[in-house]
């Protein structure tokens, strides 16, 4: 079955930190490049950070030089740390494979992320 718990999410001000956590379950995990993706209402959800089982990042150029992405391949587990966070960067953050369509594939619920000074 089919797990992705995503939590630490959050309201900072401008300039501040969040670090977020996913918890996978071993299929996903243990196969696919992971990646972090984002969405605010009535925009399609957006692909941020990925990463390989090898540890290979890629960002998107919005968030290169403040997130980092990594992972704990004996928990199972993706995180991402957002660094000098913008208001831009509100919206709903989702872990899953790198690969995973809106139509195709499980997700969770999300944790919130509110940049607002």
């Amino acid at each position: 079955q089919v797990q992705l718990v995503e939590s630490g999410g959050g309201s900072v001000q401008p300039g501040g930190s969040l670090r977020l956590s996913c918890a996978a379950s071993g299929t996903i995990f243990s196969i696919y490049p992971m990646g972090w993706f984002r969405q605010v209402p009535g925009k399609q959800r957006e692909l941020v950070a990925t990463i390989t089982r090898g540890g290979t990042t890629d960002y998107v150029d919005s968030v290169k030089g403040r997130f980092t992405i990594s992972r704990d391949n004996a928990k199972n587990t993706v995180y991402l740390q957002m660094n000098s966070l913008k208001p831009e960067d509100t919206a709903v953050y989702y872990c899953n494979k790198a690969s995973a369509t809106m139509v195709r594939d499980y997700w969770g619920q999300g944790t919130q992320v509110t940049v607002s000074s």
